[in-house]
């Protein structure tokens, strides 16, 4: 026995042979096995021809298999039965989730605007359901293993077995979910069927009607900002709420032509830093929305020509043949300056000028001269859009010029001009304020406002961004050029948030330098964040600039809230 042992253990001396951990009858009972077991029955159970020793060790190696299945025949049958039944039960749930499959997706897209956190929830009902799949195939391909290691306590097994029990009802949580949403993205649809209507007998152009429906929306928006609380608490609110607001807003978009009826791409969306650039340089740092429907229309934002401008005039570094601009930046420089140009030659006042901006858009497609024919003719129109594309092809000899439906092609991006400008306005502002920043004088500002001559033109300046915002035409900011008026019309609408207390992005604050009550100063508060206010100013040392004060800096006086 001793020679046995030696030829099968590793001349390694720190590595002991496991035979020396069985029972030493088990041992024997298997040496003496392989010396009279003949070599022919071991070819012909393995095919193969080995030694007596190799066939000995063999037998050892068996014989310590089968006293492992003896010691945890119970447990391994315990554990196989187990890990069975759990894998069936998860099965047969993975095959109800694949069957409500297209029901979780719809449920996605309707929760898309107000309810990332419970897209989430949807988004990890197939991971969970694999994930318990997985779980259920480990269980059953462990059990023929634990028959070999005998390693696993029954509080093991209870364990693994409780866990499974918790993936499942997670899986049954989230298909309900996914049904509840499910309803709740068909009662939106409902909503704004009803919305439609009600739009439909009021008319699009009813004041009463518009204003309403912006009010509502941004009472949801409030109640939006609670969402994240509802669905950690799972209580149906959430729904509630979230049926209104998507009801509401669908049947607005019926209400406005301008309103954009497609999202922009993530190719554009990545320009936009560089729009931005390009827009403030050029002086219309208030039209990056109506830049984006350009690209957008133009190339979707791909290719190295992005706004499709190589034959503009103001291309002077390639060919004036289409598509010869290989840099997307200076396609973006060349085609905001070009833009502006047209903005400057329709005479747009804003991006809610919509009449003068459909001009502009125009103008940039068929070229300058397209502006001053239709200026003649009263503005621009479809049919004397495709008037002057018709013209132009047949003097030129060619099948056609242009795009006579550019337009309506560009607005299907666009939404700077409709209704919810003045929605969202409060990030706006700062976005026109921010885009002004080192403007000295201020004569953009106060001419803008009337005056002949230059005058202190801070409240000048709050009321150009609060125009460029459309929140003066919604009636949420004053036309004002003092500061105490803004003081006056903030306070008389209840609107006003005083001194010490921790504004919002987008608010009127305004200063009291010499504490006599009456306001001398006035800007924009940009953020507010660890004890202090963020400001964009204008007429500060004269000066378009961004200060910080401490929250309860004693000049402050107090704040305008927007919405």
């Amino acid at each position: 026995m001793k020679d046995i042992k030696e030829r099968v253990r590793d001349k390694n001396p720190k590595i002991r042979n496991p035979a020396a951990r069985l029972p030493k009858e088990l041992v024997r009972s298997a040496v003496l096995e392989a010396k009279e077991k003949p070599r022919e029955l071991h070819e012909k159970s393995s095919g193969q021809s080995e030694s007596p020793t190799q066939y000995g060790t063999e037998k050892i190696e068996s014989v310590q298999y089968r006293a492992a299945s003896v010691a945890g025949k119970s447990i391994g049958k315990t554990t196989y039965q187990g890990g069975k039944k759990l894998a069936g039960v998860t099965y047969r749930k993975i095959k109800e989730r694949k069957s409500r499959q297209e029901e979780a997706k719809a449920a996605e897209e309707a929760m898309e605007q107000g309810a990332e956190s419970g897209k989430k929830l949807i988004k990890l009902k197939p991971e969970q359901a694999a994930l318990a799949k997985e779980n259920g195939k480990r269980q059953v391909k462990a059990a023929p293993r634990v028959v070999k290691v005998s390693g696993l306590s029954q509080e093991k097994i209870k364990t693994q077995a409780s866990m499974q029990k918790q993936q499942m009802e997670k899986s049954l949580q989230a298909m309900q979910k996914a049904r509840a949403a499910q309803m709740a993205r068909k009662s939106a649809q409902a909503s704004a069927e009803s919305g439609k209507a009600v739009l439909q007998v009021t008319g699009k152009g009813s004041k009463l009607s518009v204003q309403g429906i912006t009010a509502a929306i941004q009472k949801g928006v409030v109640a939006l900002e609670k969402m994240g609380k509802w669905i950690a608490a799972g209580g149906s609110a959430f729904l509630l709420v979230f049926i209104l607001i998507v009801g509401i807003i669908a049947g607005a978009a019926f209400s406005s032509n301008s309103e954009s009826s497609e999202s922009l791409s993530e190719e554009v969306l990545a320009y936009t830093s560089v729009i931005q650039q390009y827009a403030s340089q050029y002086g219309i740092p208030e039209y990056v929305s109506a830049i984006q429907a350009i690209m957008m229309q133009e190339s979707g934002g791909r290719g190295t020509d992005p706004m499709q401008c190589s034959e503009s005039p103001y291309n002077t570094r390639f060919p004036h043949t289409p598509g010869s601009i290989t840099d997307p930046d200076y396609s973006i420089e060349v085609g905001v300056q070009t833009f502006a140009d047209c903005i400057r030659q329709a005479g747009c006042s804003s991006p809610q000028d919509m009449d003068k901006l459909k001009l502009a858009w125009q103008g940039y497609n068929y070229g300058n001269g397209y502006i001053g024919w239709a200026l003649q003719r009263g503005g621009y129109t479809e049919a004397n859009a495709l008037q002057f594309s018709q013209e132009q092809a047949a003097s030129h000899g060619w099948s056609s010029y242009g795009d006579p439906q550019y337009v309506p092609h560009v607005m299907r991006y666009y939404s700077g001009g409709s209704l919810f400008a003045g929605l969202f306005g409060n990030q706006q502002i700062v976005s026109v304020a921010m885009g002004q920043l080192g403007n000295s004088g201020g004569q953009k500002f106060w001419s803008w406002y009337g005056f002949d001559s230059r005058v202190e033109w801070c409240a000048c300046f709050v009321s150009w961004c609060a125009d460029q915002s459309g929140l003066i035409a919604s009636g949420n900011v004053p036309k004002f050029s003092l500061c105490s008026d803004g003081v006056s019309w903030f306070q008389g609408k209840n609107k006003w948030q005083s001194g010490g207390t921790t504004p919002t992005a987008g608010m009127i604050i305004f200063f009291d330098w010499d504490h006599d009550g009456t306001s001398d100063h006035v800007g924009i508060v940009e953020k507010c964040e660890g004890g202090r206010v963020y400001t964009i100013e204008g007429n500060s040392s004269d000066q378009v600039r961004q200060r910080n004060y401490a929250v309860d800096y004693s000049s402050i006086m107090g704040y305008g809230v927007i919405n």
